[in-house]
């Protein structure tokens, strides 16, 4: 395969081939050049150049097959010299780029253009082939959504009868975060998740089913309730004291926090709370690809392409994304 792009200027001058777009996401695919029909698995489908699609020596229904076949883009009209530059721009952009500036920059429609975003966070979905965390490990939760003090008087009552934490949170959604901190074999990562309540029993539900028993756990000195009685060695800083205490603390979660809430609050303006876990998804996932796990820092393109290996798989449908069997924007199929 030869060499790609390494800068956007240089992704949106290559992807505008179409024949580059589908030698590139080929090569990812199928490295053994080897192509598998989406359909039947069969090996060694044969290419139809006039078509720019494969067909399957197998006669079956779909037989032929673009590159958009078994992966976030299947159905969509809209071209590869469109996805491409968009997906760079949302594995790249620290704080997210904001669907109406891609219905500005590529001349689609919003909705269009939010369809394709959900689309590639669903994508950046941790896939969890990392196995459990182990070594040292931070948890700690967070409150996403909008404050109390600049709400309406009637729906801050209504928001503060909801509450669920201390200070400003309001009727907040709850997510709680988990880091393994860089070691030796692997870099920083970090899962998030939306919890209903921060009680025992829905916190270590999540926990268990991630978190190594042999794990250091650092957390605030809310761990006392959760943890209670519970598996894991827990050592706490009480934040109403100090943050620091040598080795105990969670400031590497506060990082991650800090960037979620920055692109949230100032990319994204306003997410709702049924499609808050897709942002959270999306954060995790730059989040997670910023250094190897030597420490040398992952550059654009290598995100890029890890992207482009997890889009495979898998697929959403604007139904599904709005709940409505229903509903659909005109130009995103």
């Amino acid at each position: 395969m030869e060499a790609g792009p390494t800068t956007l200027l240089e992704a949106v001058q290559y992807f505008a081939s179409e024949e580059n777009c589908i030698k590139f996401l080929a090569a990812k695919r199928w490295p053994d050049g080897m192509v598998v029909c989406p359909i039947c698995r069969r090996k060694g489908a044969g290419f139809l150049a006039k078509q720019n699609r494969w067909q399957c020596s197998a006669r079956h229904p779909k037989r032929q097959f673009s590159i958009k076949v078994g992966t976030i883009m299947e159905d969509s009209p809209i071209g590869l010299d469109k996805w491409l530059p968009v997906m760079w721009l949302i594995a790249n952009c620290r704080n997210g780029i904001s669907s109406w500036e891609i219905h500005r920059d590529l001349g689609v429609t919003q909705k269009t253009a939010w369809f394709m975003l959900s689309r590639v966070r669903l994508g950046m979905q941790d896939d969890l082939t990392g196995g459990m965390m182990d070594g040292e490990v931070e948890v700690d939760e967070s409150f996403i959504g909008g404050k109390a003090r600049n709400m309406h008087k009637d729906r801050k009552v209504r928001a503060m009868k909801g509450k669920r934490g201390g200070g400003d949170s309001g009727n907040k959604t709850i997510v709680m975060g988990v880091l393994e901190r860089a070691s030796e074999k692997k870099p920083k990562r970090v899962r998030a998740t939306i919890i209903s309540d921060r009680t025992k029993n829905t916190m270590m539900a999540e926990l268990t089913a991630i978190i190594s028993t042999d794990a250091t756990v650092y957390a605030d000195d809310f761990a006392s309730r959760w943890n209670h009685q519970g598996p894991y060695d827990v050592q706490m800083v009480n934040h109403a004291e100090q943050y620091v205490d040598g080795q105990i603390h969670t400031n590497s979660l506060e990082n991650f926090w800090s960037l979620l809430k920055r692109s949230v609050g100032g990319t994204y303006i306003a997410v709702e709370p049924f499609h808050l876990f897709r942002y959270i998804d999306e954060q995790a996932f730059r989040f997670n690809n910023r250094k190897h796990a030597d420490g040398e820092v992952v550059t654009d393109a290598e995100r890029f392409g890890r992207l482009c290996d997890q889009i495979i798989g898998k697929r959403l449908t604007y139904a599904q994304l709005i709940g409505k069997e229903s509903e659909r924007p005109e130009d995103a199929f």
